[in-house]
């Protein structure tokens, strides 16, 4: 009788990145964002440094990558990702939320009223009172709330598109807020309510410290956990180098991340505003260090409770389930249009949360706060990996194309690129980040994607140098295209 190993199957080998169980598309992501840095850090040493032409002393002397510049980013940053990863449950769910700007603008009108006027008017809790800051975002985020579920109730109960029920609310809710506050800006908030904005609110160095050093062990608690399960389950594992490198790596990323931020002084001139403040005289060669604002750790709390709802919770496994098959889900059992409301009230919910922290940062509220917030939202969530048709996405794949979108545009104003132009490459980047999706997921589009760069590049990079050439490179494009046409020749 041979031997039961013998009978066994082979295993089948599985290749390097499927071992190490690599993302490629989020390697990709990562390797786009170095490469960003890198261009950026580049080209503003050579804006400095313009009487050589070495690029090791451009790298050097770059201000992209300087830490005032990565602390701004960071807070720059975060009101978009915040409504990036509630964009990622909308998606996966086969719609869309083309109000997150005005529904923004109209939590953050509502929240400055509360500050400023009804509050101090009505209960007499002037600007400074421990409660306002509280009261005032309870007041937005059920602001948000209601309006997110009023938007997801016509959309799953009413059977309206999302794309016309929220483009209605772009135009409705931004001028609500108008209308709430009359048009004015309205300011300045309670002292408290605007730590959330991020300069204003900081750990300072020696807790930046600590919760790098607690970060760092969750992270390697989270490594040695998700190993520790496979071996319970007997599932494939990764070798220990691969663990070990990993394990590596996240610390020196978060550790290295703080060390960054607390790199970044506070001005002399307001430590001693501080110090005169409280009576007291700022000792001779003092310093302190900003550290890790508020904001960012509000993201990071919200980032881990948007993972733990996708893959641990019921509602996530139903959001998930119906964006892959919504027919499938309600004969399942699923009460998809119940759960259509829940996803664009928790939409609701981060815009009143993200318009904390743009209006704590402003220190007040403006009219055009928000303002083209939905384009940039949508894009960080698809440039992160949220499938339009539905049915798959990652929370820090939205959070990644959110900082992939602000160090591009961040980048661009540094080098002095006018907003026109920036808005160009914003779109540009969008449809590039879908169109590499589309070849991504299908081989049966990927050579036309491939074929399509091989005609569209040269055409920009001629369009760049000569806007004649460009023109004559895309009449002649467009010529070929109407003969393959007419030949049949396009399938």
């Amino acid at each position: 009788m041979a031997d039961s190993a013998d009978l066994a199957p082979p295993r089948q080998k599985r290749s390097f990145f499927a071992t190490l169980e690599l993302d490629t598309r989020l390697l990709g992501m990562i390797g786009a964002f170095i490469l960003i840095c890198a261009i950026f850090q580049l080209w503003t040493g050579a804006r400095s440094v313009q009487d050589t032409v070495n690029p090791l002393t451009w790298l050097i002397e770059g201000r992209f990558l300087t830490p005032r510049n990565i602390f701004n980013l960071t807070i720059q940053t975060v009101s978009v990702a915040i409504m990036a990863t509630g964009m990622v449950f909308v998606i996966v769910t086969r719609n869309i939320d083309l109000s997150v700007g005005a529904l923004l603008a109209t939590c953050s009108a509502t929240m400055a009223m509360v500050q400023t006027a009804v509050l101090p008017q009505w209960f007499g809790l002037e600007l400074g009172h421990p409660a306002i800051w509280f009261l005032a975002v309870m007041a937005g985020m059920a602001v948000g709330a209601s309006i997110g579920a009023f938007q997801g109730y016509i959309v799953g109960f009413l059977t309206v598109p999302a794309f016309i029920v929220t483009l209605g609310g772009l135009l409705v809710w931004r001028n609500v807020a108008w209308h709430l506050t009359t048009g004015q800006t309205i300011g300045p908030l309670d002292p408290t309510f605007i730590t959330f904005g991020g300069i204003e609110g900081t750990l300072g160095e020696t807790w930046s410290w600590v919760f790098g050093a607690v970060a760092t062990a969750f992270a390697l608690l989270i490594i040695w956990n998700a190993r520790r399960n496979k071996v319970a389950h007997d599932m494939p594992t990764k070798p220990i180098w691969a663990e070990a490198a990993l394990a590596a790596l996240a610390a020196l990323v978060i550790l290295g991340f703080v060390w960054v931020l607390n790199s970044y002084d506070v001005p002399d001139l307001r430590l001693e505003r501080e110090f005169e403040a409280r009576g007291e005289v700022m000792p001779e060669g003092y310093t302190a260090a900003f550290g890790v604002p508020y904001s960012v750790l509000l993201l990071i709390v919200i980032a881990v409770a948007m993972t733990i709802i996708a893959q641990r919770t019921r509602l996530g496994r139903y959001i998930f389930a119906t964006g892959g098959n919504p027919d499938a889900a309600a004969l399942s059992g699923i009460n998809t249009r119940l759960l259509t409301v829940k996803v664009f009230a928790i939409m609701g919910v981060l815009c009143a949360i993200s318009a904390v922290v743009a209006s704590a940062r402003q220190n007040f509220h403006s009219n055009d706060i928000g303002t083209l917030d939905e384009l940039r939202v949508i894009a960080a969530a698809v440039i992160g990996g949220t499938a339009l048709a539905g049915g798959v996405g990652t929370i820090y794949g939205a959070i990644l194309g959110a900082l992939i979108m602000q160090s591009l545009q961040s980048g661009m104003a540094m080098v002095g690129v006018d907003a026109p132009y920036q808005n160009i490459v914003v779109g540009v980047v969008l449809v590039e980040a879908v169109l590499l999706d589309i070849a991504y997921r299908d081989p049966v589009v990927r050579p036309k994607v491939w074929e399509f760069h091989l005609v569209v590049v040269p055409i920009v990079v001629f369009a760049l140098a000569s806007p004649t050439i460009g023109i004559v490179l895309l009449l002649g494009a467009v010529v070929e295209f109407v003969r393959r046409y007419r030949k049949g020749l396009l399938k």
